[in-house]
């Protein structure tokens, strides 16, 4: 298993600035840690935790990253201000060596 660690920062359009660190296994480009911060808000509090939490174990392709991400904020009635799914897709997308 060969472990990369990357980072990622990205201006969202119309949004904030969005920073990523990401460990993931190249082999697979499955994500094992994850780090959202930047200028964006989340409503509730917890809201960059738990996606953090949920998006391990997923896969670094755009569509699977979008849909999970788009399920997790709608499972979760999480409100971005600065931020959106596609944003935070592409930003990690970037971290991908």
């Amino acid at each position: 298993m060969q472990i990369m660690r990357s980072q990622s920062t990205y201006k969202v359009p119309q949004g904030k600035l969005l920073k990523i660190s990401v460990e993931y296994d190249k082999k697979n480009n499955i994500i094992r840690e994850i780090r959202i911060t930047g200028d964006f808000f989340a409503y509730p509090e917890e809201a960059v935790e738990l996606m953090e939490k949920k998006l391990r174990n997923t896969v670094m392709e755009k569509e699977q990253l979008l849909e999970k991400i788009s399920s997790i904020i709608t499972q979760y009635h999480i409100q971005f201000i600065g931020l959106n799914a596609e944003g935070l897709t592409q930003g990690i997308l970037m971290c991908k060596l």
